[in-house]
């Protein structure tokens, strides 16, 4: 029986070949590792190699591990950004308990009791679900 998962959070940082994220991340120069000359090839222990526009991961116990750039892009998206206001009525939903169902039917019908988040809601849906099920960043307040 195959067991599905809930994603575990990371961060990620797209590798420029800095000598600052050479040392940040401890990249070995494949040279070194054989004994022989410097090499413009570096590796990331217990990871592989890792190029320019690889990215390098970061789990929540510190631990790194290296995503080609392409995989990185198919695999991973960044959380979507979402007003303040709209955050509020995703937790207070959840602490009630409702389903994403629920949601979208109170913003249809006008139910949302902050001014304006239902028709945020409908007018970003599949933000809105993503937000939802995946976690969300909090859109930055401008002056």
């Amino acid at each position: 029986m195959m067991k599905v998962y809930l994603k575990q959070p990371f961060q990620a940082e797209q590798f420029a070949g800095s000598n600052e994220m050479i040392d940040k991340y401890e990249l070995i120069d494949a040279g070194t590792m054989l004994g022989t000359h410097h090499s413009p090839e570096l590796y990331l222990t217990g990871s592989g190699k890792v190029d320019v526009g690889d990215w390098i991961a970061t789990g929540v116990n510190g631990e790194h591990w290296a995503v080609t750039g392409d995989v990185f892009k198919k695999t991973y998206a960044e959380l979507p950004v979402i007003p303040k206001n709209v955050t509020c009525s995703i937790k207070q939903y959840k602490e009630w308990n409702c389903d994403l169902g629920i949601v979208f039917d109170d913003a249809c019908s006008g139910n949302i009791w902050k001014a304006g988040v239902g028709e945020w809601i409908l007018e970003h849906s599949e933000t809105f679900a993503r937000a939802w099920l995946d976690g969300y960043v909090v859109e930055e307040e401008h002056d």
